[in-house]
């Protein structure tokens, strides 16, 4: 029974050595992939952006001097660049860092837009002191499964943010209407992100109709259709070809990962069924 029990731990050692090169495999997987992630959320930012501008609230966006609109399509470029870099630096960092955001005085002049987006530099970071960080030493397939969910989840939180503050940044701007509650749109996000088909119209967008109360004459109130920015992973994928296919990649190389790992787990069933009948065995004795 010893020796049953030594060809289980080498089908065991084997089984480690094959999940720590699908762990390498996956992190290199999804190097690329969030680098050509980072890329489309600028790109798709920005076209989101320009479709609210120009078809969302053409008249608000006009009124805005030509100065107004070049400060606020470089504080959008700059969101974008801080999206893209957020994606990088939770991957590659080893370190667990907190930053915090103070939202400070609401501003209402668009010339002072870029100057909140240049000093909060930090408002895409997430708190990564709970992260999860991958090593080459990976083995433990439970581990690395974890670690790959919980990158998804920071990615949908980035861009969730990002969604946020580039509608922040165009309320400001007084092109987004002020009126608007954010807890409405806070809400109308987090049911968007339930639904994970491509949604009709321009990517990137959302479309409401919200009912806005007049706090001085209530018979003014009434039903009032408002279109604002919200990034979704399946509509950036959708739209990039590369982006696409390197997901269908991550997906391959996790199938293999789920194959391996139910693997493992049966291997250390079967080497613990068999140490405790050998244990059984050592201390049995008749009377």
């Amino acid at each position: 029974m010893a020796r049953a029990i030594e060809r289980i731990e080498q089908d065991i050692a084997a089984l480690q050595e094959a999940i720590r090169a699908i762990a390498i495999e996956l992190q290199s997987a999804y190097a690329s992939y969030l680098n050509t992630l980072g890329l489309a959320v600028r790109k798709q930012l920005i076209l989101a952006s320009y479709h609210l501008c120009t078809q969302g609230y053409p008249e608000n966006f006009l009124h805005l001097s030509l100065n107004q609109r070049q400060q606020l399509q470089q504080a959008i470029r700059k969101l974008g660049q801080l999206a893209a870099e957020q994606l990088l630096i939770y991957l590659k960092s080893e370190e667990s860092e907190e930053d915090e955001v103070d939202e400070g005085d609401e501003m209402d002049e668009v010339d002072e837009v870029d100057k909140e987006v240049t000093s909060s530099s930090s408002s895409l970071f997430l708190s990564t002191s709970n992260s999860q960080y991958l090593t080459a030493n990976t083995s433990d397939p439970i581990e690395l499964a974890k670690w790959q969910q919980k990158l998804e989840e920071v990615m949908q939180e980035i861009l969730k943010k990002l969604s946020h503050d580039a509608n922040l940044l165009l309320q400001k701007a007084r092109v987004l209407p002020k009126k608007l509650p954010e807890p409405i749109l806070a809400a109308a996000a987090a049911a968007s992100e339930a639904s994970a088909e491509v949604m009709p119209g321009p990517p990137n967008l959302l479309n409401l109709v919200i009912e806005i109360e007049n706090e001085q004459h209530s018979e003014d109130s009434g039903l009032t259709q408002i279109m604002a920015i919200n990034l979704r992973l399946g509509e950036i994928e959708f739209a990039d070809v590369t982006l696409s296919s390197e997901r269908r990649q991550i997906r391959s190389i996790l199938v293999k990962l789920n194959k391996l790992g139910r693997e493992y787990q049966k291997r250390h069933k079967e080497k613990a069924i068999a140490e405790a009948e050998a244990a059984w065995r050592a201390s049995w004795f008749e009377d």
